[in-house]
């Protein structure tokens, strides 16, 4: 059983709902600072598991996880979708006119864009965390800011909601991974998807190459991401080596095997970061309780979405 789970962020923001939503109230949490932190504990065996977001709807990509995967000794063993609904929260008493500034987590500041746009005046300071954001506003009183946070960290802080769900596309949603070590983690039988990372040839051609594999063996390709590969120097022609997360989706691991052995010719490196079994984004995004544990019970949370 775990007994200890890493998140980035502090309580009232959204990775303990995620963590929550994924393992239930028993596992003690581990708040930290950054991602980074998140990886050491899982590594070091301080944490039993650690949960990173890595994709926001609106705000995209968190390119500097991807990097984390890539370097520490940790397998992605799950997927959590979650709702990500982001509102203006101000102490009690507090109207639209009153406010100077607004504080939160920068990726949770870019997912409402529109409705900030709309208050050009506003200052807009970005901070470690939503939750965070939302709890310093609640100590310190100062008037004149508000913050953009998750309704469980108004109703944790005792804020009011200013403006409710000023977030761009009402489909908002973060997709986060739960990251084991690497030297104890148990492969799971009912695996149906895979987090991939390879490097192809700096030629013409050569990713195409990849993609036509993965089509031939039948597979969905749910994800592909670029990253620029530190340490490696230029091409004559200007041009950087990256590498390429990929997520393909499976019905049995025999396939997997296939792909992995029908790869191998055509790329630089070739390594498997994680088999899992996938989440569903259509049952999150159809659940009108995210904030809730499995219990039922409000979650007391603290994370990402920022």
């Amino acid at each position: 059983m775990l007994q200890h789970v890493s998140i980035q962020g502090f309580q009232g923001s959204f990775h303990e709902v995620a963590a929550r939503q994924y393992f239930g109230a028993q596992p003690a949490l581990l708040p930290c600072a950054t991602f980074g932190a998140v990886v050491a504990h899982v590594v070091s065996g301080t944490a039993d598991a650690g949960l990173m977001a890595m994709e926001n709807s609106l705000a995209g990509s968190i390119l500097p996880n991807y990097l984390l995967l890539e370097r520490h000794a940790v397998r992605v063993t799950g997927e959590v979708y979650l709702p990500i609904h982001q509102h203006l929260l101000a102490l009690p008493g507090t109207t639209l006119a009153d406010v100077r500034a607004v504080h939160s987590h920068p990726m949770a500041l870019r997912q409402c864009g529109e409705f900030l746009d709309q208050y050009p005046r506003w200052k807009l300071v970005e901070t470690d965390d939503t939750g965070h954001s939302a709890q310093l506003l609640a100590e310190q009183r100062t008037l004149g800011v508000a913050v953009v946070a998750g309704a469980q960290a108004a109703e944790q802080f005792g804020l009011q909601i200013l403006a409710p769900a000023i977030h761009d596309d009402p489909h908002n949603y973060t997709r986060f991974l739960v990251l084991e070590r690497a030297a104890t983690v148990q492969s799971d039988p009912l695996a149906d998807k895979a987090s991939l990372y390879f490097c192809a040839p700096h030629a013409p051609g050569s990713l195409a190459a990849v993609l036509a594999r993965v089509a031939a063996q039948g597979l969905n390709l749910s994800k592909l991401q670029s990253c620029p590969r530190p340490g490696h120097a230029r091409t004559p022609v200007g041009a950087w080596h990256y590498g390429f997360h990929a997520d393909v989706e499976f019905e049995e691991m025999s396939q997997l095997t296939a792909l992995l052995q029908d790869l191998a010719p055509v790329t630089e490196e070739l390594r498997v970061l994680g088999a899992y079994r996938r989440g569903s984004m259509a049952e999150a995004m159809g659940d009108d309780t995210p904030l809730l544990t499995k219990e039922g019970m409000p979650a007391q949370s603290a994370g990402w979405g920022g």
